[in-house]
């Protein structure tokens, strides 16, 4: 006889309806994974322990709300929401790495800072994350000219060559894309630094 295993989804589902077992099993399937990754970013038992059981009210809560639509992709969720709140462990404890926060900020100085450690390598990945959408949120020529700069190391010559433009429009594309992905940053209250 086949021993029948029931998805993640319909767990969700009948969690959601009132069945309290089918948290438990759900927990049980995933605790080692969950645990796994979130012990593989703190390197501390306690502090693991904590954001997992962390992790889990969150969870709780959501789909108490009704607020869950993952479509049966419930672990990547609750990776997601382990992922979060390592980030904010390492910001309330004032771990995360600081940058200066003046009117020239440079986000690609994050990104190119190769001396991190785990918890670091994590916000730079968020951030990454986050720049990554910004960009593409630009106009395609000044996204262009950035990923060529940025992402390519190449200078305002050899992408005036490239894009068939001078390079005082190169630069000046450059300076556009700047100003709009910091005005984006604004826009949508975007924390790139703690």
């Amino acid at each position: 006889m086949q021993k029948i295993t029931i998805t993640d989804a319909i767990l969700v589902s009948n969690y959601i309806k009132g069945d309290e077992s089918s948290l438990e099993i759900l927990i049980k399937r995933h605790k080692q994974r969950i645990y796994s990754f979130i012990y593989s970013k703190v390197f501390d038992r306690d502090i693991a322990e904590d954001v997992f059981q962390d992790t889990f009210i969150k969870v709780i809560r959501t789909l108490k709300r009704g607020k869950y639509n993952e479509e049966g992709k419930f672990l990547p969720w609750v990776m997601r929401i382990a992922h979060n709140l390592v980030i904010d462990h390492f910001r309330k404890n004032n771990r995360m790495p600081k940058f200066d926060n003046s009117g020239d900020f440079d986000i690609f100085s994050v990104i190119s800072d190769n001396s991190l450690n785990a918890e670091k390598v994590m916000v730079k990945e968020q951030v990454e994350a986050d720049v990554r959408r910004l960009i593409d949120e630009l106009p395609e020529d000044q996204k262009e000219v950035l990923v060529m700069r940025m992402y390519n190391d190449m200078s305002f010559k050899e992408i005036s060559e490239r894009t068939g433009v001078s390079i005082n429009t190169a630069l000046g594309r450059m300076r556009y894309a700047l100003i709009n992905m910091r005005k984006v940053i604004e826009k949508h209250n975007i924390v790139l630094t703690n």
